[in-house]
């Protein structure tokens, strides 16, 4: 019997610990609140999040700044150094957004509600941003 105890107790920790690991590199990837729902990535505020067409990927840059950004608001970057395909690019007044694979990151004006993603498709250059 101690042996079947011993046996299960080794088996328990090895699966925590793996899970553990997996949990921590999964929020590695997604840095700043940043998570996936349902096959789009959402902010810390639950919403959805979004790209433009019009900013070149890997630019180091966002193209949607004045009225633009009002409709659009970026997706400020925080403290943390993002890793894997998340960076960092600066905006006209300074300020740090977050990109996903070089593309800005934002938000839409008109989504309410976490999982609306009524910005999908505006002007054919507004896309969900996807994993």
């Amino acid at each position: 019997m101690t042996r079947l105890s011993t046996l299960f107790a080794t088996s328990a920790l090895a699966l925590a610990l793996a899970l553990a690991g997996c949990a921590s590199m999964s929020s590695s990837r997604m840095p700043g609140g940043v998570a996936e729902k349902n096959g789009a990535l959402v902010g810390p505020n639950g919403m959805t999040l979004y790209t433009f067409d019009r900013d070149p990927a890997g630019g180091g840059k966002s193209v949607c700044n004045g009225p633009c950004a009002k409709n659009w608001p970026p997706l400020l970057a925080g403290s943390d150094t993002p890793t894997g395909e998340f960076s960092v690019v600066e905006r006209d007044d300074g300020a740090k957004q977050l990109a996903y694979k070089g593309k800005p990151l934002y938000y839409w004006v008109k989504d309410t509600q976490p999982g609306e993603r009524t910005g999908d498709g505006v002007n054919q250059v507004w896309r969900t941003a996807k994993p």
